[in-house]
């Protein structure tokens, strides 16, 4: 019986366990927070598909990263439903034992599509969705793209199995959060999950500013005004979200509180970006090339050396130590190493 690899910890004493992967850097969503038009706009020059990790690159990373003690792999862009056969990759990482594979996506073409994923081998999705209200949600992705086909993929990957289904909906006071309990309302009893995000200063693109976090205490509030609340534990050590559930109940819900409480000290994430290039945190400014390694001819034990040696020196803790400073310097943008 081969002898299980020692377990991997950073200098805080973290374990490996999460991994992200951006498969695309595209998207067909201008969403304020994330991929303003300002920047992203019809000129902006988006990757050449020969930069891009290959679905075999992808996979052989992805298997040394099991190895490596990594549980759960989560693809993400951009937006993932654009890559090309991205269904081929998810069949290509399912038949990796014991790895729980999940896709966050803005749900656009998750209709279509949520078939045709479960068949391939997806578990879960997470479905972006910043309002019900049409003209808000409109607003927020900036395209003029309809609810309604956002809600009609929700409903397709619960049919399909793809549940349950997490909705995340990013807070920016003064845009969208009187959308707050509208979105409770209409997922309370449905199996669904709703995780409500503060505004985040991730990347250089947002034009993120302090006095537009509306803190998730506050969203708890609002919602416990209407349907009371109660706090439950964590599903497990590092989980991002805090619980709450309907006291009647109807189900729960989730914040994530990157700015108003961190949870930096519990953080089990890498993210590897569209190509190749691996980052210890959301708010990095700088990532480490995998894909030269790969394509260089590096053998597997000299990559996974490379994985093991970049987490065992990560110290990362952005969001304990945020300030106006910090949040003013430039970061790799979300839509290039996912959320």
């Amino acid at each position: 019986m081969n002898a299980q690899p020692a377990q991997l910890l950073d200098t805080r004493g973290r374990p490996l366990r999460d991994l992200r992967i951006s498969v695309t850097d595209r998207c067909n969503f201008r969403c304020l927070y994330c991929m303003p038009k300002t920047v992203f706009g019809r000129d902006y020059p988006f990757l050449p598909r020969q930069e891009l990790l290959s679905f075999e690159e992808i996979t052989r990373i992805a298997r040394l990263f099991v190895a490596q003690g990594v549980t759960k792999v989560r693809l993400t862009g951009g937006e993932p439903l654009l890559r090309h056969r991205v269904e081929q990759l998810i069949e290509m990482l399912a038949a990796i034992p014991g790895l729980e594979l999940t896709l966050t996506t803005n749900g656009s073409i998750l209709a279509k599509k949520a078939q045709t994923l479960k068949d391939a081998g997806l578990h879960r999705v997470t479905v972006s969705l910043d309002a019900l209200d049409d003209a808000t949600f409109r607003r927020m992705n900036d395209v003029d793209f309809p609810v309604a086909q956002v809600l009609e993929g929700i409903e397709a990957a619960g049919k399909v199995g793809l549940a349950p289904v997490k909705i995340n909906m990013v807070v920016k006071r003064g845009t969208n959060d009187e959308a707050i309990v509208p979105l409770a309302e209409h997922f309370r009893g449905s199996g669904h999950i709703v995780r409500f995000i503060e505004f985040m200063d991730v990347g250089s693109s947002n034009d993120w500013k302090m006095d537009e976090v509306l803190p998730s205490r506050d969203v708890i509030r609002r919602i416990d005004a209407v349907f009371p609340l109660e706090a439950i534990d964590p599903n497990y050590s590092g989980e991002v979200a805090q619980r709450w559930r309907y006291k009647d109940g109807a189900g729960e819900i989730g914040v994530i509180s990157s700015v108003t409480r961190a949870f930096c000290s519990t953080c089990t994430r890498l993210r590897l970006s569209t190509e190749g290039k691996l980052y210890t945190c959301l708010f990095a400014d700088h990532g480490h090339d995998l894909r030269a390694l790969v394509r260089g001819g590096s053998t597997d034990q000299e990559i996974s050396d490379r994985i093991g040696a970049i987490w065992r020196t990560r110290d990362d803790r952005y969001s304990e130590i945020r300030t106006a400073e910090t949040a003013a310097r430039r970061k790799i943008e979300m839509s290039y190493i996912g959320g």
